[in-house]
């Protein structure tokens, strides 16, 4: 190529050995000698087997050589990117299903502690139940003695009347040992001696009735009838009378004179 076809616009040469070293570095140029500086010419006119190198054409080279350092290096950053993103999927995974485990889990432990829950309310509801009722019972059993302690003084009032009247006392064989129980059997003995009492007074009041009353009837009921003995009036002289009476009578109508009482 003539120097009049490569232009004016050709400046000397700027290319160091700094250049060289990153060209080395690069691996672009690997043989000794295998870049030149030109010499004091205006115009490139490299030796046989030389070719002019331009310094801007170089520096866009070595950066095309970079970029693919760059590029080589960002393919790996970017497989291990991935790898990491695969893993981290895994990872989130795992932990979408801990955290889908622990939310049922979560769930199983509410619904066990609210099931705690109404068992202890249901636990302290039977407590209060069982607590109200042991009251209840106290108090019932305090009444229930009290009644049996009233009940007793009665009974026991009523056997020392029977005595009082009867003049009959009574010893148990075979007590019970309970006061209650044993005043019953008291009163027991004391209604049937009462029982027998009234069944031979009554008969023997139904045997003198005619004889007082000739004129009534006899009452149904023993009181009635132990009434009709029991008057202000002396029934047996009012019968003595009548006795005289009779005799009287009889006396008058055998001598056939009239006596006026």
């Amino acid at each position: 190529m003539a120097a009049a076809d490569l232009g004016a616009v050709w400046e000397r040469s700027k290319v160091t050995n700094q250049d060289l070293n990153l060209l080395k570095k690069l691996g672009i140029t690997k043989k000794p000698k295998a870049v030149c500086f030109p010499s004091e010419e205006s115009y490139p006119a490299p030796p046989m087997g030389y070719r002019p190198l331009i310094k801007d054409l170089l520096r866009i080279g070595t950066q095309f050589v970079g970029y693919r350092e760059y590029a080589s290096k960002a393919e790996e950053k970017l497989a291990e990117a991935n790898e990491r993103a695969n893993t981290l999927a895994q990872q989130l995974e795992q932990s979408e299903k801990a955290r889908k485990r622990a939310e049922l889990d979560a769930v199983g432990a509410r619904a066990e502690a609210d099931k705690a829950k109404a068992d202890a309310a249901g636990v302290e509801d039977l407590r209060k139940k069982i607590h109200d009722a042991e009251t209840s019972l106290s108090e019932h059993i305090t009444a229930q003695s009290a009644r049996e302690e009233a009940i007793l003084k009665r009974i026991r009032t009523q056997n020392r009347r029977f005595v009082a009247r009867t003049a009959q006392e009574y010893e148990l064989e075979d007590p019970d040992n309970d006061p209650l129980l044993d005043a019953v059997s008291f009163l027991e003995f004391h209604g049937t001696e009462a029982r027998e009492g009234i069944d031979e007074a009554k008969a023997g009041l139904l045997r003198l009735f005619p004889y007082f009353f000739p004129k009534k009837e006899a009452p149904a009921t023993f009181l009635n009838l132990a009434k009709c003995f029991n008057t202000p009036e002396d029934l047996g002289l009012k019968m003595r009378h009548e006795n005289q009476k009779v005799a009287v009578e009889s006396t008058c109508s055998l001598s056939r004179q009239s006596t006026n009482y």
